[in-house]
């Protein structure tokens, strides 16, 4: 059964305050599973995110899975791309595939190498980095290929890209950001945050880019969670006080920092882009309510790509 659904795009133009959720597909041919997730948080979101083969490990085709989400329950899907399992002829085709199942939401990422993954032998490819990709994308939605011919239909992607508040050189990040920008991108979905300043900062640095971007959100579920996160994961800033607070409080507290700051957030971010970690119902908790009756439709957050 097919559903009509209003776009992420147009939420965003709108001023909607935003959530996505990022979910792994299954390492099945079965949907099944995927589709019990997201269909029991399809109130709280306005569109849900599929890894590609994410930590380079073999899972279904995001593009597929996005696909039957949106056909069979009507939730609008971000498919993510990866760089690493496909040249540009190939990256190419599995784009406009995309625009013909009517998945136009795309995550553009460089990918994990194979080695870290299920299949360390595999060969990588990495004909060109996220940035090469936006191009690619914005090309085809220009109505040309990489090699410069016209297509018979151009695809309409709202491209977007990830950038991390919290990187130990952010003027660096910002660079990097700046070229994805020139490149073509739509919107940002960025790594997590766990304090409201860090947002705050990264919204103050970006304002001239005139950009969408979603806070990631991770709930943390241990002291011990956390501070692998903090000490293990690149990138990841997690603040003493924090640490202390799950330190004392454990999982609950955790959650309650996700919630208060998603909470903040309404008030001057386009939106969230929230990590479950395999614990779909962990959405429920943070956003409470569901996303469509939570605050007036229009805001004045609007964007006019």
């Amino acid at each position: 059964m097919a559903y009509a659904i209003h776009t992420l795009r147009e939420k965003i133009r709108w001023g909607k305050f935003i959530v996505t959720v990022e979910l792994e597909p299954p390492k099945s041919a079965e949907p099944i599973p995927t589709l019990e997730a997201a269909s029991s948080i399809r109130n709280y979101v306005d569109a849900i995110n599929i890894a590609d083969n994410p930590m380079a490990t073999l899972r279904m085709s995001p593009i597929a899975l996005a696909h039957i989400l949106q056909q069979d329950l009507g939730i609008e899907a971000v498919f993510h791309m990866s760089c690493r399992d496909r040249n540009s002829i190939g990256i190419q085709s599995e784009l406009l595939g995309a625009a013909a199942l009517g998945v136009r939401n795309i995550l553009v990422i460089t990918g994990d190498p194979s080695d870290k993954g299920d299949h360390p032998h595999a060969k990588d490819v990495f004909e060109m980095d996220s940035i090469g990709l936006i191009k690619t994308a914005s090309a085809l939605n220009q109505g040309r290929d990489l090699s410069g011919k016209k297509l018979l239909a151009a695809p309409t992607f709202f491209i977007g890209a990830g950038a991390n508040p919290g990187a130990d050189n952010l003027a660096q990040e910002l660079e990097k950001l700046k070229r994805k920008v020139d490149a073509g991108v739509n919107f940002i979905q960025t790594q997590p945050v766990f304090d409201l300043e860090t947002a705050e900062r990264f919204l103050e640095v970006t304002h001239s880019f005139n950009l969408p971007i979603l806070f990631g959100l991770l709930p943390l579920k241990s002291y011990k969670f956390a501070c692998y996160f903090n000490e293990k994961v690149p990138g990841i800033k997690i603040k003493p006080e924090v640490l202390k607070r799950i330190e004392a409080g454990g999982r609950q507290e955790g959650i309650a920092i996700a919630r208060e700051l998603y909470e903040e957030l309404q008030r001057f971010a386009h939106g969230v882009h929230i990590f479950p970690i395999g614990e779909v119902e962990l959405v429920k908790e943070i956003v409470r309510v569901p996303a469509i009756g939570q605050q007036s439709f229009f805001s004045q957050k609007v964007i006019g790509n």
